[in-house]
């Protein structure tokens, strides 16, 4: 059973671990409540601009000290930004504790943006580097397709346009509005007593700055889906990289659960639906998946597949036949149960991580979501009937709520494809 200890320090951080005995290791976790969807349509990309500056210097500690210091702990130090939150995460020796949080604190609450213009470069590359994997620039395009010109269909890492331009003024300013002190968590799970955590994280948090109490924004939520959008965006590539989806559902909603197996069965496993028959029966693809993600609001889902021109019509015909047949209810002998059992096994297997337990705390705590023990998850899980799930599959992916976005060498193409799937979709071209 996963027990943690939730606190609130004085300043308004909120502080949450779980002690494991068994490990000589801690995974520490600083989320904030600020993810792409927060920034204002002129500073996308701010937010994670701001988390790789957080590694170019502190108040205390200079970029290269950073580094020596935790390569000097044997550590591992990283970070990451989502539509929703940011995160600084490490993890190191349990003695190396106090060390390692003194440097992450000071990171996260007095940078000093030093090197903006070299890393600003860094992140010009980045955006470059994704401009020419054209299997990660489609979910980009998916996303703007599915919820056009909300927040949510904007990518992540920003644009050229605006990483190009924007000051260390208005970085400066988006930091001291998004890192107070109600929007920060310290997670944390290994060998540690919460105490000493909290009394830890209380020293290095006294360091910084004093300012007057910031407001928490408000974060604006999708009042109404926008219709079913198309993107396209040509690229002389040998493969049409393609993904269909929808908006889906909210991470508080209790039909997660039967979301993630259908994940499971349509295309998120070896023995999935669309893996069997588009690349193992067929040989249509190398790559073909589903995926599904939850916000606050919606949620997204949807399927990736890249082929040959050639294969585009039938690999989207055979996926549309697919979650057709999972919405008429037609499961076939023991696929649920096998669904079931591998969302189960997996979930349990991560639980035998310090750094997967930590992120699991954080994350709940930064969103405001129900930390529910690791039985009654598998109990929610094994609560999922056909019926559920078939019902699901009609709602979320019904061919006429499905947006789609593509890459590769002809528009026409990809049209004539969409179309056999949702016959409402005409693209729009991205330059």
């Amino acid at each position: 059973m996963q027990r943690y200890v939730l606190s609130e320090l004085d300043s308004g951080e909120r502080v949450i671990s779980e002690r494991v005995r068994s490990v000589r290791s801690v995974a520490i976790g600083f989320w904030i409540g600020a993810g792409s969807r927060d920034e204002p349509e002129g500073r996308a990309g701010v937010t994670h601009f701001i988390e790789h500056l957080l590694f170019k210097g502190s108040r205390s500690y200079g970029a290269l000290e950073i580094a020596e210091i935790f390569d000097g702990l044997g550590g591992e130090l990283n970070a990451a930004t989502s539509r929703e939150h940011t995160v600084v995460y490490a993890r190191v020796p349990d003695h190396h504790l106090e060390t390692a949080l003194d440097v992450m604190a000071d990171m996260v609450l007095t940078p000093r943006f030093a090197e903006l213009e070299t890393e600003r470069e860094v992140v010009l590359e980045e955006i470059a580097m994704v401009e020419d994997a054209p299997q990660d620039l489609v979910h980009d395009l998916l996303a703007e397709a599915i919820f056009a010109s909300h927040p949510l269909g904007r990518p992540v890492i920003g644009t050229a346009e605006v990483i190009s331009s924007v000051s260390r003024r208005a970085i400066a300013a988006y930091h001291r509005s998004a890192y107070v002190s109600g929007n920060i968590v310290l997670a944390a799970a290994g060998n540690l007593e919460h105490n000493r955590l909290q009394a830890l994280f209380r020293r290095a948090a006294s360091k910084r700055p004093e300012r007057p109490p910031a407001r928490l924004r408000v974060r604006p939520l999708l009042v109404a889906e926008p219709p079913p959008g198309s993107r396209f965006q040509r690229k002389d590539t040998e493969q049409y990289h393609v993904c269909l989806g929808a908006p889906g559902i909210a991470r508080s909603d209790r039909r997660r659960f039967a979301a993630s197996l259908l994940d499971a069965i349509l295309g998120g496993s070896a023995s999935s639906r669309l893996f069997q028959e588009i690349r193992e029966k067929r040989g249509l693809a190398y790559s073909v998946y589903s995926f599904a993600s939850q916000y606050t609001d919606t949620g997204q889902v949807g399927i990736y597949l890249g082929t040959r021109e050639e294969n585009l019509g039938t690999c989207l015909e055979i996926a549309a036949a697919e979650i057709a047949d999972i919405a008429a209810g037609n499961l076939r002998a023991r696929e649920l149960e096998r669904a079931k059992e591998n969302l189960k096994g997996r979930i349990m297997l991560s639980m035998e991580s310090t750094s997967n337990r930590m992120s699991r705390l954080g994350k709940a705590v930064i969103t405001d979501s129900e930390l529910l023990s690791l039985e009654r998850i598998i109990a929610e899980i094994d609560a999922v009937d056909h019926d559920a799930l078939a019902e699901l599959a009609s709602v979320l992916l019904a061919p006429e709520r499905l947006s789609a976005a593509g890459i590769g060498p002809r528009e026409d193409l990809f049209s004539d494809a969409v179309q056999r799937v949702n016959p409402n979709l005409s693209s729009r071209a991205v330059a």
